[in-house]
């Protein structure tokens, strides 16, 4: 999944270069790269927090 994120960020990436202002390519990016890319790792990490979760309280930490 990690080639397919960073395919997207390459093709978002040359789109807004392509916009005619700074701004018009800032936003750009972020709307079509950043917040769709932050969204999907959110929710593709929440078995990994969950695990690591479950590991956190099955393990407590030594009290000194």
């Amino acid at each position: 999944m990690l080639i397919v994120a960073v395919a997207w960020i390459y093709v978002v990436g040359l789109m807004a270069l392509t916009e005619p202002s700074v701004v018009a390519g800032i936003m750009t990016f972020l709307i079509y790269c950043v917040v769709p890319l932050s969204i999907l790792f959110y929710l593709t990490g929440s078995r990994r927090r969950k695990n690591k979760r479950a590991q956190a309280e099955k393990n407590p930490p030594p009290v000194e």
